[in-house]
């Protein structure tokens, strides 16, 4: 007989681990649990949500923690608890049901499926008690409980609807490939959708949606929009002056819950600051500023500061990698950690108080629920007045890390922590910060090192020493990508062999044979209702999709080496996903690789290793503000290969050339006439 306690106390996810002492029967996914469901007949209530999700604790502590609801579940239903983070694939399939049932998403997700794990009902959050138009969370257990005792021919009814949805969410749409027009005309949409006065998207909540920027940046870069460059920087600056950055610690919140970027859920998410540091570094690139450096600085500093988790394995001191999150909530309060009161401000900072409470918005009466959330609402000052600022930054930092710390969720993703390796090694060059490039590079060999398999795929997630999910297709994509970020970076050409075998591993376990990429491996064994449910994700979220991120690695695949075999599929990539025009605006990372496929190419340098003259105009290309140039050094007499545009174009002196569509210009020898060729519009 199966045992009805909570079965989360052997589970690695810090979230899991958070419900192991709940009263409810929690169990984790899996085909043991699937299996009880089937052989009990009673429907499965499935909860996700992650660590750091402040709503998640809210309906924790209302409901899950409460004997006399744990109780209607533990006899009506089979329960089980997924971390979304350890399982996007599972999240991903029934948040897609939620929207077919017409509900918005997000977390917690509640659904109820049937014992085979059709979706058949499901919301969010639910209170306790009915408020703001929803039913109690006990209320809805016992209406469902019901419902499946007397009405189980509608629930099949429902299931299986949801079930055809589902299984044609899965499908790819194939077409002739993404016209530049189409393309166009996409970013246009997007640019309609943005705010022109406080930036991101218009009305609030407001989220960086950093892979909608990245393609407006690059369609500003390599299509001259103008406008793609302008709300970028106007996202950034916007974000960094306000109440979503912390700064003191450094790092950006999740999102903002106001349409102004003053009140965040203050949880932050690697996946989010791998991005926005992408996107500084880009707009530093192209126009230096002081804020973009200060706010790129922040975010390496929390990193090395707050979120490193070591491993063992690369060296005889280890190594290490990054952790998922930290916690909106501290000592069961949301935002404790971060927020101040005007008093605490003046014990700290004495005669420097005046200044920066006037720089920071910090008033007596404060400007959320009685306290400051710190956010810069003066013009930025002198270098002496600057200075003083950040010194007194410095002095709250120091007072507040005596504070009780919101919670971290220490596990390491292995394609949130290919993100930020990429985002590393392209800030180390716009910087001029050599040791962020030896930081990515450590945390690249920590995770070849810990979570690479014998068959060349990467693993998800890893905890306390064990693997505890299998890789998925953005595991394998955003890894590669790392590794070719890497390889421009640094040269070694180990970096592009490895970028070439986890592509391989991709299209081998990955492929769905025409183009496009499924989310999960050809021998995963616990995804429910069957192979035509199984998806293929290519709609960005808050993280570029594994479509998305695969055509880009292909096509970069492309240009640095000139093989016509990752043109070709990078090509049937694009092509997979190309049937519906009016979609289209939703792929904005699956868009940015089809420019990059159709517009990009390389900037090849040459000359001896270790020559100044080399490494001046390495620095220069690798500082380029154009995501779709990538960069090849080139050793004096070694042969790039014939397939390459450049073949046979390059010489023993210090010299690079541009290489776009297929055809190369001229060689230049100084930083500046290299700087001038590669500028947007040269």
């Amino acid at each position: 007989m199966t045992d009805p306690g909570n079965q989360l106390r052997d589970a690695r996810s810090p979230y899991l681990l958070q419900h192991a002492d709940n009263p409810v029967a929690w169990r984790p996914w899996g085909e043991a649990a699937l299996s009880e469901a089937r052989a009990s007949g009673r429907p499965i209530l499935l909860s996700v949500g992650y660590a750091a999700c402040h709503w998640c604790h809210v309906m924790a502590h209302e409901s899950f923690e409460d004997p006399h609801i744990a109780a209607l579940i533990n006899r009506d239903f089979v329960a089980i608890k997924v971390d979304r983070e350890e399982r996007p694939d599972i999240d991903h399939l029934y948040m897609q049901a939620l929207h077919a049932m017409g509900e918005q998403g997000g977390w917690p997700l509640t659904m109820f499926l049937t014992p085979d794990g059709a979706p058949f009902w499901g919301g969010t959050y639910f209170p306790p008690a009915p408020r703001w138009g929803k039913p109690s969370f006990r209320q809805v257990l016992e209406a469902l409980a019901t419902a499946w005792e007397k009405d189980r021919a509608a629930i099949a009814k429902s299931a299986a609807s949801m079930t055809r949805a589902l299984a044609a969410m899965a499908h790819a749409h194939p077409g002739g490939g993404i016209a530049p027009a189409a393309i166009a005309r996409a970013a246009a949409q997007l640019l309609a959708a943005c705010d022109p006065i406080e930036g991101g998207l218009r009305g609030a909540p407001k989220f960086p949606n950093a892979p909608i920027f990245r393609f407006l940046w690059q369609q500003g870069i390599t299509r001259g929009v103008a406008d793609g460059i302008a709300m970028v920087e106007l996202l950034l600056r916007k974000m960094a002056l306000g109440g979503i950055h912390d700064h003191l610690g450094g790092g950006f919140a999740r999102y903002a819950t106001d349409d102004i970027w003053l009140v965040p859920h203050f949880e932050k998410m690697l996946y989010d600051n791998a991005q926005i540091l992408d996107l500084l570094s880009l707009a530093a690139a192209r126009a230096p500023d002081p804020l973009f450096a200060e706010s790129a600085a922040g975010i390496v500093a929390w990193l090395t500061r707050d979120m490193r988790v070591a491993m063992p394995g690369i060296s005889r001191t280890g190594g290490h990698a990054f952790a998922a999150s930290e916690d909106a909530d501290s000592e069961g309060e949301e935002g404790k950690f971060y927020v101040w009161r005007a008093a605490e401000i003046d014990a700290a900072l004495g005669a420097d108080s005046p200044v920066f409470k006037a720089a920071y918005d910090v008033t007596a009466a404060g400007n959320w629920e009685g306290q400051t959330i710190l956010r810069r609402v003066t013009e930025r000052g002198s270098e002496a007045e600057e200075a003083r600022l950040a010194a007194a930054r410095e002095r709250l930092r120091a007072q507040r890390a005596g504070r009780v710390r919101p919670g971290r969720d220490d596990k390491v993703l292995v394609d949130w922590n290919a993100l930020m390796i990429a985002a590393l090694a392209r800030a180390s060059s716009v910087f001029r910060e050599p040791d962020w490039l030896v930081e990515a590079k450590s945390v690249y060999h920590a995770l070849l090192a810990n979570l690479a398999g014998a068959d060349g795929r990467m693993a998800h997630a890893w905890r306390t020493g064990e693997i505890f999910a299998a890789g998925l297709l953005d595991d394998q994509a955003a890894m590669a990508r790392a590794a070719l970020a890497l390889f421009e970076a640094s040269g070694d050409p180990a970096y592009q062999a490895d970028a070439e075998r986890l592509a391989e591993a991709a299209c081998q376990w990955f492929g769905d044979g025409a183009g496009a990429f499924y989310a999960t491996a050809a021998d995963a064994t616990d995804i429910p209702l069957g192979a035509e449910i199984r998806p293929r994700i290519v709609a960005d979220n808050a993280t570029p999709s594994g479509n998305g991120l695969m055509a880009e690695v292909l096509a970069r695949l492309f240009h640095v080496t000139g093989a016509p075999l990752w043109r070709d599929r990078a090509a049937a990539a694009l092509a997979a996903f190309s049937g519906r025009e009016e979609m289209l605006q939703a792929f904005p990372t699956l868009l940015a690789a089809a420019t990059l496929l159709a517009e990009g190419g390389t900037i090849v340098v040459t000359g001896a290793a270790g020559d100044p003259a080399m490494a001046a105009l390495l620095a220069v290309a690798r500082a380029s503000p154009d995501p779709t140039l990538a960069v090849l050094a080139v050793a004096a007499g070694t042969p790039l290969p014939p397939a390459h545009p450049a073949s046979g174009k390059t010489g023993v002196n210090p010299a690079a050339m541009l290489c776009r569509r297929q055809t190369c210009g001229l060689p230049v020898t100084t930083p500046a006439a290299l700087a001038a060729s590669i500028a947007p519009g040269a």
